[in-house]
Parts: C-alpha cells; structure tokens; sequence
C-alpha cells in the first residue's frame, strides 16, 4: 500500500509542477518580466495584471505568495457618483539576489531592493532599500542584510559540507546531531 502512496504523490506532484510552469509560462507571455536564475518553490498567485511585475536575477519566491496590482475594493466606492471613475493600478518590482518567505502578499507599489529578505507572511506595503531584511504585517525593517548574515553565522549548524551531494545522508546527519535546543521565551 505504501508504494501506492508513493505512485499517487509522484504523479500529483508531477501535475502540480507542470501546472504551476505553465501558469508561470502565460505569466512571462503577458508581459511579466522574470530575471535570470529566478526560482519559484510554488507558483504565487500573480494575480490579473502579471505585466505589471518585474523579478530580477537570482530570486527565490517560496511557496504561497500574492501578487496584488490593483486595489479591488475600487468596486465599492465606484457605485458613489463621486469616486466612480476610481482606479488604483501599481507596479510591483523585486530587485536581484532576493528571497521571500512563505505567504508573503505585495500589495501595489510595493518594491523589493537588491539582496533583500522579505520575512515569511509578511505583507509588504511599501517599498524596501537594497540590503535589507523586512518582516511582519505590514512589514517593517528588522535590520540590514549584513546583520542578517552575522546573526546567521552565530547560529551557524556546521555539517560535513560533502554531505549537502547527498540529500538522504544530509537529513541522516542532521536527524542524528542536531541538538534539541530551542529559542527562549521572548518577555513581553
């Protein structure tokens, strides 16, 4: 029966990653612009106008994310002779060298600098320098990229780096060593 499973999932994943390249695909066709070396875990939804986003080079965009280009709830105000001819349409760009959490949501205007981290579900409303890490709802500056990259090195897991050609033998590895400790209690 495991081996069924087994089938099933290889052929739903499959599926979804065909699917999600050819949603990707269209996109491109529409007139988004993808820089190279771009990676997406997941198809995010890029929503109606994709021509209106730009990534660029060397940017992994991790599973779960929106694009949004236009502010929809114009639907409401246009039934109010006054704002009936309301439109809000706004670009949405990312810069080179970026990453981007898990169900992270870019609302119009907002634009990633080059070599940034967006934290995960972060919702980004405005516009991020270059070297920058932001995070949060809505997202907001939690320090630069070069203090990322030192707190990263503090928390360093270190591994046999000939391991990382061997994906099954890495989560052995790490499975068997990785100590059980855990972040403390933040005090209000």
């Amino acid at each position: 029966m495991n081996f069924l499973y087994r089938i099933i999932l290889k052929i739903h994943t499959v599926w979804k990653n065909l699917h999600d390249k050819a949603y990707i695909e269209i996109c491109k066709q529409r007139g988004m612009k993808v820089g190279k070396d771009v990676i997406f875990i997941k198809a995010p939804d890029l929503g109606s106008e994709p021509y209106l986003i730009e990534i660029g080079d060397r940017t992994k965009i991790t599973a779960g994310c929106s694009f949004i280009n236009h502010d929809g709830a114009m639907y409401t105000i246009r039934s109010m002779e006054k704002y009936k001819d309301a439109r809000n349409f706004a670009r949405i760009k990312i810069g080179r060298n970026c990453f981007v959490g898990n169900n992270c949501t870019f609302l119009p205007g907002a634009q990633m600098g080059d070599n940034c981290i967006l934290g995960a579900g972060s919702v980004l409303n405005s516009s991020m320098p270059d070297n920058s890490v932001y995070a949060g709802v809505p997202a907001k500056f939690i320090c630069t990229i070069e203090e990322y990259g030192d707190k990263a090195l503090q928390n360093n897991v270190m591994y046999p780096r000939e391991l990382e050609l061997n994906r099954p033998k890495l989560d052995a590895y790490i499975k068997e060593h990785l100590p059980h400790t855990y972040k403390p209690v933040r005090k209000q």
